[in-house]
């Protein structure tokens, strides 16, 4: 399955027109939306891209958002026997050859005093969006822009906590992480060859700190750019098609990765691990549905995972699973 024709054209003909519009694809690319900013908003559907957004500032208030911030919200923690049997699996197709690295993720029901609505004002994110009381994303991860015709990449590799003492070097030195995050730059500029030229690796392994309800994380990402040609505007569909899915939630080589994961993993992702994106006019931003809580029959979800290698340790993979769940309150 993949985006349809439909909304592949559409992308395409409201950027050649330099219209404002915002874009939402799910993971298998079978569900997707492509809307004016107004009539997103006057749907349900809010998003914030690096302060770009639909949603006005009146709705803000900073006593909402102590009392907010202040409101319960815990996991009841997936099984580690139902994770371990799932990541056995995944041990199996790398001994195999099937996969090099692949993203396995999780659903983990949460229970929280606050509406989805309300986790979207108050998060702190790069990237946020709201949908129709579904689910909301607070991801950190962009998953390409394009600034005339420069197009680039950041994929987001490793993640350790702050508190650990010589974080920043435990995760740098990390055998495993080195390796996933090698695997998933090498797949993205491969990917990015597939629609751009000159494409290069800027920034290899950079930290970013991110500040969470439960303390300050590290992530590593890398820098990779490409030249689009002049008139990639005309086919901006296409290029967003011909990318997905997003490499740093599957895995390599991707086709065969993204089969075993709908094998291995009991359960749909959904617009979790899709992406979503905005178009000024001139210049688009996008991002993956990662850090994402759905509901799901008045019962929320909060859905997570991280790279498995053949070097992964199934209990380290577990700790950052559970690591990620976690709301941008600060």
């Amino acid at each position: 399955m993949g985006i349809s024709d439909k909304v592949i054209k559409k992308i395409s003909q409201f950027a050649t027109n330099g219209e404002q519009f915002l874009f939402i694809i799910d993971f298998t690319g079978g569900e997707s939306e492509v809307l004016k900013p107004g009539e997103a908003f006057d749907k349900g559907v809010y998003f914030n891209m690096l302060g770009k957004t639909n949603f006005p500032d009146t709705h803000y208030n900073s006593v909402d958002a102590k009392r907010v911030i202040s409101k319960k919200f815990n996991a009841r923690y997936l099984d580690y026997a139902e994770y371990l049997s799932a990541f056995n699996k995944v041990q199996e197709a790398l001994k195999r050859g099937d996969t090099y690295l692949l993203n396995l993720t999780f659903p983990t029901e949460i229970d929280t005093e606050c509406t989805l609505e309300e986790i979207f004002i108050y998060s702190k994110a790069k990237y946020k969006l709201y949908y129709k009381n579904r689910f909301v994303v607070f991801s950190p991860e962009p998953f390409i822009t394009i600034r005339e015709n420069i197009i680039e990449t950041r994929p987001m590799k490793g993640t350790i906590s702050a508190e650990h003492a010589d974080a920043e070097t435990r995760i740098i030195n990390n055998r495993k992480e080195l390796y996933e995050h090698n695997t998933i730059v090498d797949l993205l500029r491969n990917d990015l060859n597939i629609v751009a030229s000159n494409v290069k690796v800027e920034k290899f392994r950079y930290i970013e700190q991110l500040s969470t309800n439960k303390g300050d994380i590290l992530q590593v990402s890398s820098l990779i750019t490409g030249i689009l040609p002049n008139d990639y505007k005309n086919n901006l569909g296409e290029i967003i098609a011909a990318l997905l899915p997003a490499g740093s939630v599957t895995g390599a080589p991707k086709k065969k990765t993204v089969e075993l994961i709908s094998e291995i993993e009991n359960y749909k992702r959904n617009y979790y691990t899709g992406i979503f994106g905005y178009y000024d006019g001139n210049t688009l931003e996008t991002a993956v549905s990662i850090r994402y809580i759905e509901n799901n029959n008045s019962k929320l979800y909060y859905k997570s995972g991280g790279g498995i290698t053949s070097l992964s340790n199934p209990k380290e993979e577990y700790q950052e699973l559970l690591a990620k769940i976690y709301v941008p309150f600060f």
